[in-house]
């Protein structure tokens, strides 16, 4: 894929993030996708951070959306390759001091196969 489509799959994602919209952000991941995050670590230590498959991504970002209803992504920028794209934005919750994050989302045959979540 060239990188203006990894971005506009990232645009989808970030669509998707902000309407809380579980299944149009699910349709975006490969079935065994995995999905590496610091706050899994802490909401979910079992996992050490990282969960597999698309069941396992429904739940927890279902979790997500529940436990923080005010949730939005502001894009800061895109940068893309053939087959990953990093996305730098800001978190926004309702109450919480905002929270800058970096993410890869490493794609395969339109699907993201594997993203990983940086922030402190």
């Amino acid at each position: 894929m060239n990188p203006g489509e990894l971005k506009n799959i990232a645009k989808l994602w970030f669509k998707a993030f902000n309407e809380h919209h579980l299944e149009n952000l699910l349709f975006l991941y490969d079935e065994n996708a995995e999905h590496f995050s610091p706050k899994l670590k802490i909401h979910e230590p079992k996992t050490k951070g990282l969960i597999k498959g698309k069941e396992a991504l429904r739940q927890w970002w279902k979790i997500c959306f529940e436990r923080l209803p005010s949730l939005q992504y502001h894009v800061k920028k895109l940068t893309a390759d053939s087959d990953q794209v990093f996305m730098e934005y800001t978190r926004k919750v309702a109450d919480e001091e905002d929270m800058e994050i970096g993410e890869v989302l490493e794609i395969k045959n339109g699907k993201i196969i594997f993203s990983r979540v940086y922030h402190g």
